[in-house]
Order: structure tokens, then sequence, then C-alpha cells
């Protein structure tokens, strides 16, 4: 077994294997670049070495920094993670020439499947059902629509060395074909240093499901199953789970045979996926082998209780797989929510910052459920624009999936996340859409059911009541805190009131609380809950017990009342008293600033492009200019027509969020 092992990668997955490396004896070295230099994945390992700047194509994907750091230590393996050089044949190439293990596949394997164009010849060839598409290089966007129109709209253009959504676009017409072709170039020479794209048939209300496969060096090969990967915006997964609620036993074991076939054919070790998209009459189609580690892969080690890491490891060192396909059963259900640096009231796109508070869940594992965080940030440090704005994967397991998804919902519930954007609202919103919680969704779900974007949950009647209940409690709480702070009198009885006017949600509701050591009884109309809870006034995260049932809630004082945020609903809750809301029924509503004449930057980052110029008259959707924020481009478009007045960025230029790019007559 190796003694020591690099990772050639940076945040939660660099430190996913630094732990299963340490857990197995190993030491491990880290690579890092400047923005990384005080990052979590460098202080969990026992060596790190420095390879350049911040951007990854100076530092992460530079094959020759990474064989110096590999030298500078003596690592007699290198573990690739996901992204960045893991899909790389000349990196591997060049680890094989130095001596050096790669844990990963055979460098013919990844020339086989890493490679999209190439894989789908073979998948063809071995008698795998695949998606029409046109296989070559395409050379250019004329090209690129004379091939569109063949296949037939809508179409996918896709880079061939791309994943996780980089290098990807749905064109349903050809302005769209133009504009995506170029963009998908950009975004796969920044990210993968190889703009090569290629067209296919995208096929309408999909699901996407990919089959885990492991192999060793000794003819050994077994598939761990699939994971249902559905819920994606921007064909970036945002919700996994394990196994898939759609598929049926015969299915499950025809794509897993498939899959281990496919990989036996080009002779693949390590650990694989075999992406398929499957329709709604369970016809399967192949996709592409990422022949890497998937981001996702804690749900399959979930309902598996196999190690992917460990097993990597150990087949790199030459070890014979010690388990067989029918060892290999399906235990439980398990689910990971994607918790992303982005804004989803801003469209979902990235923010940066310093994370002023951290607190994921604890993790933990019983007999009834589990809770796992696999991050690689920690409080107090930064999100960076230069990389993926994913911050951690939180995942559950439960006996069955409604229990896993009620472990989600709590655990979303109880992860405290405050400095930047992030999408914990959205993640709690789709565990408790009926969409999701029945298991009918498609690829097509964020768009179906957002598809004027996200702004938040509004939430029933009865949770309301409850929320106003704890928050009316709470408000009892912290007015004793006052009151003996200030003090202004011994017996706070007399100078704490009991009756409560709570104003949420456009709702407002009379309360009456009557209080005891334990905790109070709040009336509401003709309704009493018993409320209880140990929180303290300043604490953030808030546990109660109301009528028995938890509540977690996620609160901030405000004038007059708190900020309360819970499944996906943010919400200003006042407690006043009934004078106090009587006279704030007569006050006037702020207005908002007028910005409907100004082009503000969304998001801090890179202007890539701008297509307009002072004096041009722009019409509704047109291209005004291209921001690259966290390897992606975001195109920002005209919402209506008008004339442009004057122009403050060009290309090149750093933004922050609500810059005023261009401004409009």
């Amino acid at each position: 077994m190796f003694k020591k092992i690099l990772i050639a990668n940076r945040g939660e997955i660099a430190c996913r294997v630094i732990k299963t490396a340490r857990r197995m004896g190993i030491a491990t070295v880290a690579v890092y670049s400047d923005a990384d230099r005080n990052a979590l994945h460098v202080k969990m390992a026992d060596e790190a070495v420095h390879i350049g700047p911040s951007p990854a194509n100076q530092s992460y994907i530079v094959i020759d920094k990474i064989m110096d750091a590999v030298r500078q230590t003596g690592a007699e393996a290198v573990h690739p993670g996901y992204g960045f050089l893991s899909e790389n044949p000349k990196f591997a190439q060049a680890l094989q020439a130095a001596g050096v293990a790669f844990i990963g596949p055979p460098v013919g394997a990844i020339e086989a499947m890493g490679d999209k164009i190439t894989s789908k010849k073979l998948a063809q060839e071995a008698g795998v059902s695949t998606v029409p598409g046109h296989m070559g290089l395409i050379a250019d966007a004329d090209e690129a629509i004379k091939i569109a129109g063949e296949i037939g709209y809508p179409v996918m253009i896709k880079a061939s060395a791309g994943g996780g959504g980089k290098g990807m676009r749905i064109a349903w017409k050809e302005d769209e074909v133009r504009e995506g072709f170029q963009s998908s170039k950009n975004e796969a020479a920044n990210s993968f240093g190889d703009d090569r794209i290629f067209i296919e048939k995208f096929v309408t209300q999909p699901r996407h499901i990919e089959i885990q496969v492991l192999a060793d060096g000794h003819g050994n090969a077994v598939y761990l199953h699939e994971r249902e990967c559905s819920i994606q915006r921007r064909n970036q997964k945002v919700i996994e789970e394990a196994p898939s609620p759609f598929l049926d036993e015969e299915t499950r074991a025809a794509m897993g045979a498939q899959s281990v076939a496919l990989a036996q054919s080009v002779g693949y070790t390590s650990a694989g996926t075999v992406e398929f998209i499957v329709d709604g009459d369970r016809n399967f189609y192949f996709l592409e082998m990422n022949t890497r580690l998937q981001v996702e892969h804690p749900v399959t080690e979930l309902i598996t209780g196999i190690d992917l890491v460990e097993q990597m490891i150990r087949v790199a060192a030459g070890e014979k797989l010690a388990f067989g396909q029918s060892d290999l059963k399906i235990n439980g259900w398990a689910i990971e929510s994607r918790l992303y640096a982005e804004d989803p009231y801003r469209g979902f796109l990235p923010s940066i910052g310093r994370l002023t508070r951290y607190r994921p869940p604890v993790e933990e594992a019983t007999d009834a459920y589990a809770v796992r965080n696999d991050t690689g940030v920690f409080e107090g440090g930064e999100i960076s624009m230069f990389y993926d704005p994913m911050i951690a994967k939180l995942c559950t397991w439960a006996p069955t999936r409604s229990e896993a998804i009620d472990h989600m919902r709590l655990a979303l519930d109880g992860f405290e996340l405050e400095g930047i954007g992030h999408n914990l609202p959205f993640l709690a919103a789709v565990m408790d859409h009926p969409k999701f919680t029945s298991g009918n969704m498609t690829t097509a779900f964020i768009e179906e059911e957002f598809p004027d974007g996200f702004d938040g949950v509004a939430l029933g009647g009865d949770t309301l009541v409850r929320i106003a209940a704890a928050v009316t409690a709470m408000h009892r709480i912290s007015e004793i805190r006052r009151t003996r702070i200030t003090g202004r009198m011994n017996n706070h009885e007399r100078t704490v009131g009991t009756d409560w006017n709570v104003a949420v949600q456009g709702q407002s509701f009379d309360a009456v609380v009557k209080a005891d050591r334990a905790g109070a009884d709040v009336t509401i109309g003709a309704q009493t809950l018993r409320v209880e809870s140990d929180w303290l006034p300043g604490q953030p995260l808030v546990r109660l017990s109301v009528d028995g049932t938890p509540l977690v809630l996620k609160a901030a004082r405000i004038p007059g009342g708190y900020r309360v945020r819970h499944r996906g609903a943010d919400l200003k809750v006042h407690v006043r008293t009934p004078r106090q809301a009587e006279l704030a029924g007569l006050m006037l509503e702020k207005v908002p600033a007028d910005t409907s004449k100004l082009l503000l930057c969304p998001m801090p980052g890179l202007i890539v492009k701008v297509d307009v110029a002072v004096g041009d008259e722009v019409q509704e959707g047109q291209t005004l200019c291209t921001v690259e924020a966290m390897k992606m481009e975001n195109i920002l478009r005209a919402e209506r027509r008008g004339v442009v007045s004057k122009v403050n960025a060009s290309a090149g230029d750093s933004l922050a969020v609500d810059d005023v790019i261009m401004e409009f007559e």
C-alpha cells in the first residue's frame, strides 16, 4: 500500500480524499494556489505545496506544476478528485512516465471514454443505445447551425472534455446555436483547456440516471447501483439520490450490466460513472462515461457501505476487489443537497465573500438515520471568484425515501450560513415540493416549477400559526432579558405583557401568552399551542417544540421583531403590543429605487465582452454583455426596448454586485 499520496485538487473533494487516506494510514500532500493559501484542505493535509496564481489555468490544471509537487514531496500516487486534471490523459501519462501511480483509470480508458465523442462511438459499437447526435468535431458556428438543423431542435451543445455543466448549452433555434456555440467553446477552453464541441439531440422530459461502476486490474468489475440526478439547473446537478425512485429491478439490472460491459470493453479500472437519459417508459440511452469520482458519490457510499475513495486507492495499488456483484445490496435511501455560493433570489448568480458564520449540522450515523456533510470551507474563510461555487454536499440517509427527506429537511433547517448568498432556501423548498416528494420529476423540474426564478416560499396557514406562536414566545424571553438588563424593575412579570399582535406574511394574529418555567402556552384565536425551547436571545438558530413537534428557525433581530427563515421562506415577523400594531398600520411603506434604466452587474465577475455602444437601439432579449464568474459565462440581455445612453464598463473590467454596467435613455 502507498505511504504517501498527493491530491491534485482543492476544496471539499480534496478534504474528502484526505479523510479516507488518513483512516488508511496514508500521508497526504495538498497543492494550493494563491487564493487557497489558507484553505481547509491545506490545513488538513500532512504537507502542502504552493503551485501558482489563483486562476486554475495557472495552477491546478498546469501539469508541470503538479508534477513538480510530486517530485518535491516524494508522493507515490496521485488522486485527481474530479474536474481539473481528473480526466486529462496527458496528466495520467506524465505520472506513468515518472513511475507514480494514478488513482484512476488507465490512460487508454480515459482517452476512450473520457472524450464524449469517442465514447459515444464506442458505445454504439458495443450495441449500447445512444442519443442521436453529431459525433464529429464542429469547426465553427455556421457548421453548428447546419448540424443542429439536421438533428432537429432542440439540441444540446456540449464540450467534448466537459463536465459539471461547464461548456454546455441548450439551443431551441439558430440564434441560440450561434451564441451557445461560442460560449461553450470559451467555457470549455477556460475550464478544461480543450475547446472541442459536439452536438446531440436534447431529449425532452428526460430523467438523468447514472450507474456507478468499479473495476480492478484483475478482470473484476461491479456496479454499485444507480443515482437519480434529475434535479438540475443549467445542467448542473443540485440534488441527487440513491437509489432512483423511478427504476424497477429489471431496468436497474439491465443498466448495470450494460455499464459494466462497456467499462470492461475498454479495460477500465477504478471508479467510474456511466450516465444515461431515461424516458417515461424506462427506455435508457447512453450519454457519456465520467472516468473519475463523481461529485455525488456519497449517496452511493451511504446505500452500499462501500468507501469509493478507499477502493480507488486499493485498485491503484494493485489489489483485487474484495466483493462481488452479489454482495452489493441496496440498504435504505440517501439524498444529497449541493450547497452553492449562489443567490437564488438573484437568478442563482454566484456570490463571493467571507463566511461570517458557517455551522453545518452535526454529522452522525445510527441505525435509524445518518447525516453527512462533505465540505472544504470553514467559518471565517472566503469564497473565491476563481473556482466552482460549491460550498458543501449535505447528505442524509434513512431506511426509506420519505424518512431520508424528513431528515434532510431538518438538516437544512439547522444549517447556519451567513456572509454570502447561498441556495439553502431553494434546497429546502425542493424538499417540500410535491413533485419531488412523489418522485415524479424530470431534468426540467426547476424550469417547470420555478419558471420565473425563485423568490421564496409562501408558507401555509398552519405553519404560519406555529411560527407566530414560536416567535411570540421568543419575544417574551427577549423582553424579560431586556428588562433585567435595564434594571427597571426586579419583578419582570410587571413589565412584560401577555397580549401581543404578530404580523407575518401579510397576516396578523392576536396572541396571548401564559408562561411557566418549562415554556409557554400561546393562544392564537381558538388554538392554544405549547411552545418549549432552551433558546436564549442572540442565538441565531432556534430549536423549539411546538405542540410536541420539532420546529427549527433561523432568527435575527430586526426593529420590532425578527427576520425568520424556515423551509425556503424568508419572513419578517413583527411582534408588537396592540397599540404598537395599531400605529404600525398607519406607517407608509418605503418605495424601492427605480433601476429600470440601468443594467446592474448581477454578480462579482469579469466583463468578457460588451456587445453594444452608446447610441445603439436595443430590442427586448438582445445581448448586451457577457460576465464571467466562477468559470461560467453569463449573458446579460435587454429586458425591454431602449437606447444606450452610457457604457461604464469594458472587456477586462472586474465588477462588484450592482455596479452599473450601462444606462439607457
